[in-house]
């Protein structure tokens, strides 16, 4: 239970004065819905507010403050017009412009006559100076209340900067003072604040350097997050280490058989991998390894055939994918792995209804189905297992913690857990994010696969493009058309698509399918099994294809707006075509004007075709932020560090927490309960409850 000390910040902000229903939910979605949120909300630059003695002295361009006399209101006459508010001193005279305002509002702060201290951007008009909704208007006695220098926020719709201040403002009054979590010698060393002064410091900057991810207040939460996830990846994995795991040993005849029935030998990565896995498996201790591989590397063929050695001693395995899509795809290339094998493969989505239901589940709670391959629906009560020993998960960043100790812990004991992701993870992501998992790589595609020829086209050669498509597709080819990619709006995405899909059903009529996020489950599953079979040559789609569409004939890839996509998206993309044996090509279409990081994301992509050196670029490009989120499932994203800047802080945190550890393995210690409550602070709840802490 989290200590009460906490309650007040981690309390809901529609607590906070002036926070009304509407505004509640922009902060839900923008920033979240607690008061710990909001002061997690860092500044991103800074006004610096000129006090100026004078009209005469205001510089167009500045933002300043100044004390004015009120000399008249002019009404707007037309709604476009604004309401003007003539103003004057000894020097010159200024006008305050007020677009759509409450004329009775603006003549009850700013009555003719009055002396008020203003403060907001000059800008020049028709040789007149002139602010524009100033930010501040204040009595003369309270004109010491307006800061000089003032931080700056990212903001959304519907949120101001003068709402956003003032609820920070009372968030900061709720702050307490907390036992001290780190190493006192190594805080002076440093010249680090506590935490309740460095929260109060990073939102009242002083100048330029206070913004700086490596100024002491900011250094200083970084390493309280970075120390926080450190530790409780430590403990989650002592604690799944601890459990007594199932040893697999078995004759090993079925998995041979299972190999001898594939129609391609594996790489050296593959075996070597699947020896990992056996190991593991056939060890007391639980099973808890990372899979990663590039894209089109065979990382399912090594999760079925390590399958194979769990059914072989009679327990049933799982494998969870983030999609339906991508579950169904699982399903049919593991179904196709598993002919002459008789071993039932079921799959079980969110979509399955009714007896087809009933049933599937049936055999799950009886044994008799051996591979379940599904969605979240794996989570549900009503899934109930015989006997599950492994469970394979697909695509981790979709998932966190939370949702792999849930799926582990749906067997009679410890459930043996493989990961796979199909986005190479950065070393630096892999110790913060992954550090309580053993790994695995797969560096080799199999034989016979050629590489993709990546290009980089202007939009204005859209029609050479067509041109190139109708020769290609009297060759045989199918093609991927990807769609541009618009922020935060799937409907615009959806609708880009829509007007391309008709472009193209004009240039190549009945040869073009459609398939966007929005679309039933239905009518996705017939797109794709349209353009699989090729009765259709051309799939228009969103990003839905990054990952669980395999479709060997498919040989090009266009993807529109390519400079709007992030290198691990376009990565993923790519990794669609050039799995068969004919030659492959990608044509990242981009639109002008770019930018440089856009230009230097489409050049690499150019250059290299592999994806650990793709993840350490958008790493560098994008920073830590972008590439985790902060709002994973699981254990949240990381929101005041940046694994970027503050890689030696991270070094410096997995050093700290070994030794923590082995001092005080529980966190019996004075110093253990303040960690404790960090890892509150921080929402390790769920390692905070496997301590048995509160």
């Amino acid at each position: 239970m989290r200590p009460n000390i906490l309650f007040p910040i981690f309390s809901d902000v529609k607590i906070l004065p002036g926070i009304g229903s509407k505004l509640e939910k922009i902060l839900d979605l923008f920033i979240g819905k607690k008061i710990i949120d909001l002061l997690w909300h860092l500044p991103c630059g800074i006004i610096n507010r000129n006090v100026v003695p004078s009209i005469e002295k205001a510089r167009p361009g500045e933002v300043c403050t100044i004390t004015l006399k009120v000399c008249r209101h002019v009404s707007s006459r037309t709604r476009n017009q604004p309401y003007r508010i003539f103003c004057e001193d000894d020097t010159g005279e200024i006008e305050l412009i007020f677009f759509h305002s409450n004329s009775k509002y603006l003549k009850t702060i700013l009555p003719i006559g009055c002396i008020k201290t203003v403060s907001g951007k000059v800008e020049p008009y028709m040789g007149k100076k002139q602010i524009s909704h100033p930010d501040h208007i204040v009595d003369v006695k309270n004109a010491n209340k307006i800061k000089k220098i003032e931080p700056i926020y990212p903001l959304t719709s519907g949120l101001t900067s003068k709402i956003l201040l003032k609820s920070l403002s009372e968030a900061l009054n709720k702050v307490p003072k907390l036992p001290e979590w780190q190493n006192k010698k190594w805080l002076m060393f440093k010249k680090w604040p506590s935490w309740d002064k460095a929260i109060k410091a990073v939102h009242s900057p002083h100048s330029e350097k206070d913004l700086d991810p490596l100024s002491p207040s900011r250094s200083r939460l970084a390493f309280d997050e970075i120390l926080a996830n450190q530790l409780a990846l430590a403990l989650v994995r002592r604690s799944q280490r601890a459990q007594i795991g199932r040893e697999f040993i078995g004759k090993g005849y079925l998995l041979e058989k299972g190999k001898s029935n594939l129609s391609f030998d594996l790489t050296r990565s593959q075996e070597i991998a699947l020896s990992d896995v056996c190991t593991d498996l056939e060890s007391a201790d639980r099973t808890m390894r990372i899979l990663q591989g590039d894209v089109g590397s065979g990382k399912t063929v090594v999760a079925f055939l390590s399958m194979l050695k769990v059914i072989e001693c009679g327990a049933q395995t799982a494998l969870m994918a983030p999609t339906e899509v991508l579950a169904r795809q699982h399903c049919k290339t593991i179904q196709d792995f598993a002919k002459n094998l008789k071993i039932e493969v079921a799959l079980l989505t969110g979509r399955l209804r009714g007896k087809e239901r009933s049933i599937v589940l049936e055999k799950i709670r009886n044994g008799s189905t051996k591979i379940i391959i599904g969605t979240h629906a794996l989570f549900q009560d009503e899934v109930e297992f015989f006997d599950l020993g492994f469970a394979v998960i697909d695509e981790q960043h979709r998932f966190g913690v939370h949702q792999r100790l849930m799926l582990g812990s749906k067997g009679k004991g410890p459930v043996d857990i493989l990961i796979m992701t199909a986005t190479p993870i950065p070393r630096t992501l892999m110790l913060s994010c992954y550090s309580d998992l053993d790994t695995s790589k797969l560096i080799e595609k199999p034989s016979g696969r050629k590489p993709v020829e990546t290009r980089i086209v202007p939009q204005d050669r859209i029609e050479k493009i067509f041109s190139r498509i109708r020769e290609t597709l009297n060759n045989g080819s199918r093609i991927y058309w990807i769609c541009p990619l618009v922020k935060e709006s799937e409907k615009i995405d959806v609708s880009a698509a829509t007007e391309r899909c008709a472009i193209l059903d004009r240039q190549f009529p009945n040869r073009v399918a459609l398939l966007h996020g929005q679309m039933k489950s239905g009518e996705k599953n017939e797109a794709i099994k349209k353009f699989s079979k090729g009765e259709v040559d051309i799939l228009v789609a969103t990003t839905i294809v990054e990952v669980g569409i395999d479709v060997p004939e498919a040989n090009i890839m266009v993807i529109e707006h390519a400079e709007r996509f992030g290198l691990a998206q376009l990565h993923q993309l790519r990794g669609r075509v050039g799995r068969g044996r004919t030659n492959s090509f990608c044509l990242l279409v981009y639109g002008s004007p770019m930018s440089e990081i856009a230009r230097s994301r489409l050049e690499i992509m150019r250059k290299t075709e592999d994806g650990f050196k793709i993840a350490e670029e958008d790493l560098r490009l994008r920073g830590s932020g972008e590439v985790l989120g902060t709002k994973q499932s699981g254990f949240p994203g990381y929101r005041l560090a940046d694994l970027v800047k503050h890689n030696e802080l991270l070094e410096i945190a997995r050093d700290e927490t070994k030794l923590i550890l082995e001092k005080d393995p529980y966190l019996k210690s004075k110093r253990g309960e303040a960690l404790k409550m960090l890892l509150y602070l921080f929402e390790r709840d769920t390692v905070a409850k496997i301590l048995g802490a509160g």
